[in-house]
């Protein structure tokens, strides 16, 4: 029984993460509480294969009907809906508050306005244009296979790297979306966050993987310096820019590995 219930109350935290960062329904029993979804944090990496899955699985459909970047498009599009653009919205945020924010105080309230601005515009549309070259080209160097691998440790192994955050930097606002996800990860939640979405970049092709998480590493201490100069910690925004760069990271590194 104490099985049972442990298993259920983990299948609860899994499915509080998938409500969270997608738009897939989850049951009502779930339910929502703010040291729920604090603890469902170690399942944030998880979620973001199964985004990356789902995006691998368009492709491959696509791929049977429409040429290869035509296809990869549409597996983008299909990720920004399932995920609702959450991870996009913050790079957009950052980049109008880091760009136009001279203080703290400024930042924070250009990152919290709703409005996109100049900034955030052009910071989306590079990434966006960026990204769908780079899986481009991977799908030109690596073929069909190679182009699945990258979008499901992509999506991955981003987010852990981003969700460590939780571990080593404060939340900076008193209130917000991220809020109850704020609290700090304990090691044991921190390692399965790892666990969840840093293996799939050794998988098939190791040496450019273990490039890429040496890359990584380094990109994570000069962010992780940058958001704690500017701001004094994070905001949930914060992660989300963190997420699409060091998912465009990836994709840069296996690119010119290949």
């Amino acid at each position: 029984m104490r099985a049972l219930a442990w298993m259920r109350e983990e299948l609860r935290y899994l499915l509080t993460a998938l409500g969270y960062f997608t738009r897939v329904p989850i049951p009502a029993w779930v339910g929502y509480a703010p040291q729920q979804l604090n603890a469902a944090a170690r399942y944030f990496p998880l979620i973001g294969l199964l985004v990356g899955a789902a995006g691998a699985a368009v492709y491959a459909a696509a791929v049977l009907a429409w040429p290869p970047r035509v296809a990869i498009l549409l597996s983008m599009a299909a990720t920004l809906w399932l995920t609702g653009g959450f991870h996009e919205d913050g790079l957009a945020d950052c980049c109008d508050a880091f760009g136009g924010g001279m203080t703290r105080e400024k930042t924070l309230e250009i990152m919290h306005d709703s409005r996109i601005g100049a900034f955030g515009a052009l910071g989306l549309m590079i990434a966006l244009l960026l990204k769908w070259e780079t899986l481009a080209q991977l799908q030109l160097r690596l073929g069909s296979t190679g182009l699945l691998w990258a979008l499901m440790a992509g999506h991955a192994a981003s987010r852990s790297v981003a969700i460590s955050y939780l571990r080593t930097l404060d939340y900076v606002r008193a209130e917000g979306k991220a809020k109850p996800v704020a609290q700090r990860l304990g090691d044991g939640a921190l390692g399965w966050a790892l666990l969840w979405g840093l293996p799939w970049l050794l998988w098939p092709r190791w040496e450019a993987g273990l490039a890429a998480l040496v890359v990584l590493a380094i990109l994570r201490w000069w962010l992780g310096r940058w958001f704690a100069r500017r701001l004094g910690g994070y905001t949930g925004d914060c992660l989300g820019f963190a997420q699409q760069i060091f998912e465009l990271a990836i994709y840069l590194v296996l690119c010119a590995w290949s």
